[in-house]
């Protein structure tokens, strides 16, 4: 009988408190305000922001480091020795972080990392649903609980709206960054995880209201989504009216839980304030 630990960075978006109820151990993502870098989740996202309004900087991110992985590996290992971690990484084609946890693992047999391929809350998902899984199934061993997070990953789908199109710009994740292009047009490209990566494959118009609604058409509507669970995140400053709206349009559609959550600092520093993203699982 296996006693699982789950890990993942704190860029999937679990607020720490949810996190601590579900046994989920956080690693820390860093931000950059001009000299000065601080851990994910240290001052709230608007106070991120306001910081850099006031220094006439852009956010920029960094990954977990090995000594991050160390200090939390450890740490797990001294309170259960007996404990096996599965860290569900942040998807390892945006950041260093899952690099970072294999060079930690070395030498702590104990540990095993796979790439979720995913980022903010579709990364969030596959955590969320992996420990639920894990708490229902005490008896199940590390591999099996690895072979469902791995599945379920494969059918997560997660995409995004940005709000301010300078931020993904300067942080240079976006693959097809020429898309960018049609900034000046007032033209919102929809920004998904393919393969791990952030690619613009849509472009759409009109108020961040009707492009939230086309948003969730979009993703949803073009395969046979799982009715189970949809969820949202948005970035400090997305109108509450656009919340509604997408809330209502996903009950609309069938979803039978629909959760909120609200981006940290190093999803904020990418996305920019009023960004809206959705992320649900697709039928196996």
């Amino acid at each position: 009988m296996a006693n699982i630990v789950i890990t993942a960075e704190t860029g999937c978006d679990i607020p720490a408190a949810e996190a601590a109820e579900r046994g989920i151990e956080l690693v820390p993502m860093h931000v950059s305000l001009g000299e000065r870098t601080i851990d994910d989740g240290a001052i709230s996202p608007a106070e991120m922001l306001e910081q850099c309004r006031q220094l006439g900087v852009l956010p920029k991110t960094s990954g977990c480091t090995p000594h991050d992985f160390q200090v939390a590996f450890d740490r797990i290992h001294e309170q259960d020795p007996a404990a096996q971690i599965l860290h569900l990484a942040y998807s390892a084609a945006t950041t260093c972080s899952l690099e970072s946890a294999l060079a930690a693992s070395a030498g702590r047999d104990y540990v095993t990392a796979i790439d979720t391929r995913h980022v903010t809350i579709g990364q969030g998902l596959v955590v969320r649903e992996t420990s639920r899984w894990v708490g229902k199934r005490p008896e199940a061993s590390v591999d099996e609980a690895r072979a469902f997070a791995q599945g379920l990953a494969s059918r997560v789908r997660m995409a995004f709206l940005p709000g301010d199109l300078g931020y993904l710009r300067a942080g240079g994740r976006l693959s097809n960054a020429a898309f960018l292009g049609a900034t000046l047009l007032k033209i919102k490209p929809v920004v998904e995880l393919i393969e791990g990566k952030l690619v613009a494959t849509k472009k759409l118009r009109g108020s961040m209201s009707s492009a939230a609604v086309a948003l969730i058409d979009y993703l949803v509507l073009r395969e046979d989504f799982d009715p189970a669970r949809i969820v949202f995140v948005k970035s400090p400053g997305l109108p509450d009216q656009v919340q509604t709206l997408a809330t209502d349009h996903a009950h609309d559609l069938g979803f039978e839980e629909i959760e909120w959550y609200e981006t940290g600092n190093v999803i904020t520093s990418h996305c920019g304030p009023g960004a809206l993203g959705v992320a649900f699982a697709v039928r196996g």
